[in-house]
């Protein structure tokens, strides 16, 4: 079991002093499931590379246990796959780096630095789509190659066994807090007991990131090994460092009146859909349609909104619908709340009757997703036969990406965009609208400003039109 971090920063060698190893020797350490090593094959002027090995003991594994002895018990993947014990050999040999101390180079601790960590063996029985999933939005470029059993009666058509790289400018903290949660997550076999102090483990190492990631239930849950309690207590203080209210959470009702009492710092996704609430709002539209609604984050907001009196999700994953209406609790909704939302399985692709009639269509963060041939059929489908009075899309702008240094040159923020439009292309393809289907369009960018290292304007990092049909 390997993990490896690089580092191209200068001196290279002050990653030695972050992680309170010496790079000039070697160093073990024992754990409850046999050792850890400490070692640097690479150190010169350029690049700094650390290695942390775990040699785990297999019978040590099973050692003074009760219980039914089997032959899984002894040979297993434990001692070649990362797991939650290169999670514990995290906290134990990486401790002080982990918590974000370092005596002798203090003022690095709060630095992000180029890093790059490589673990060759990473086991994620849901595919390689769930890393992208889970380090993608956290600012990684993300580098995937699955191992291919290497007997033939034994492979899959899925690989399960993947090398994964990760390359972004971050503080060393945070890589190792990223790897500390969701290592664990991925492999999904926790080999200790997990109990109430894993929730305060997982609010600790996931502050400042996890109650924004899309992904959180689903991290929390399996961090917690699906045991209920406890995931409900975690995701119920995510949520509060979120954002939301704890009186909304407790109630869960969308229509609870009562507000936040101070102002907070919204996300990029919290602007866009307060953005979004608040065209809606000043068109007076009264039915809307969340076209490709995913998990149904927008239609949470929508549904805290009284003046909307039809809301319907369309998704053409089964799955995200289904999580949508858990996060929504459409079983325990009050009656005049639940007849308000609908959720529909469907394709932007094809006219759905069963739409017809709303005053606006959203499409958040959608079109990226489509080829672009494939925005014709799209076009017409909302612009030309469910053609409601507004309708709101958003994109990313790609001119801003500069900004994120974790993004090469060229490449797109999410590896399932087809792809990402400049300010002017988005708003030379809205021309096309307006010129074929009657929509004029106003833009607008969402989140701050950005301005390049050669002085220009990049705009923000995502854009909007909204498009009013001409009377």
């Amino acid at each position: 079991m390997l993990l490896s971090i690089s580092t191209t920063h200068h001196p290279p060698s002050d990653l030695g002093y972050l992680l309170h190893k010496h790079p000039d020797r070697v160093q073990s350490f024992s754990l409850a499931f046999g050792k850890a090593h400490v070692f640097y094959p690479d150190l010169d002027s350029e690049r700094c590379t650390a290695c942390l090995m775990l040699d785990v003991d297999p019978i040590g594994l099973v050692r003074g246990k009760k219980g039914e002895r089997t032959l899984d018990q002894y040979v297993n993947d434990r001692p070649y796959v990362a797991s939650s014990m290169l999670a514990v050999a995290i906290a134990q040999v990486y401790g002080s780096a982990l918590a974000g101390n370092c005596r002798d180079r203090p003022q690095l601790v709060n630095t992000p630095i180029p890093l790059e960590a490589h673990i060759p063996s990473l086991p994620c029985a849901s595919g390689e789509e769930l890393l992208y999933r889970l380090f993608a939005p956290l600012g990684y470029h993300v580098s995937v190659k699955p191992h291919s059993p290497q007997v033939p009666e034994i492979a899959t058509e899925r690989p399960t066994l993947f090398s994964i790289e990760l390359a972004a400018t971050k503080t060393l903290c945070e890589l190792l807090s990223h790897l500390y949660v969701l290592v664990p997550v991925l492999d999904n076999e926790k080999h200790y007991y997990v109990g109430d102090e894993e929730v305060a483990k997982l609010m600790r190492h996931g502050e400042g990131w996890l109650a924004q990631h899309p992904e959180r239930e689903l991290i929390a849950n399996r961090y917690l090994k699906y045991r209920r309690t406890l995931a409900d207590e975690a995701i119920k203080q995510l949520r509060e460092q979120d954002g939301e209210s704890p009186n909304v959470i407790d109630s869960d009702d969308p229509e609870d009146p009562r507000e936040e009492a101070t102002e907070r710092k919204l996300s990029l996704h919290q602007q866009r859909h307060h953005e979004i609430v608040s065209v809606l709002q000043s068109h007076g539209a009264r039915k809307v349609v969340d076209l490709g609604c995913g998990e149904g984050r927008l239609l949470r907001e929508l549904l805290k909104q009284p003046n909307f009196e039809k809301i319907i999700g369309m998704d053409v994953s089964h799955r995200s619908l289904e999580i949508a209406a858990e996060r929504l609790r459409l079983d325990t909704l009050p009656p005049r709340v639940r007849e308000r939302v609908e959720l529909l399985h469907g394709s932007l692709m094809y006219r759905d009757r069963r739409i017809d009639g709303v005053d606006a269509a959203v499409l958040c963060e959608v079109i990226e997703h489509m080829d672009e041939p494939r925005l014709e059929a799209m076009e017409k489908v909302v612009f030309w036969a469910l053609k409601p009075e507004l309708v709101i899309i958003t994109t990313p702008n790609s001119e801003y990406n500069t900004m994120w240094e974790s993004l090469t040159a060229g490449s797109m923020r999410h590896k399932d965009h087809r792809f990402e439009w400049t300010r002017k292309q988005f708003q030379s393809w809205a021309k096309g609208i307006f010129s074929r289907f009657g929509y004029a369009c106003e833009f607008r960018g969402i989140g701050d400003s950005g301005v390049a290292q050669d002085g220009r304007d990049v705009g923000s990092p995502s854009q909007m039109g909204v498009f009013v049909r001409d009377s």
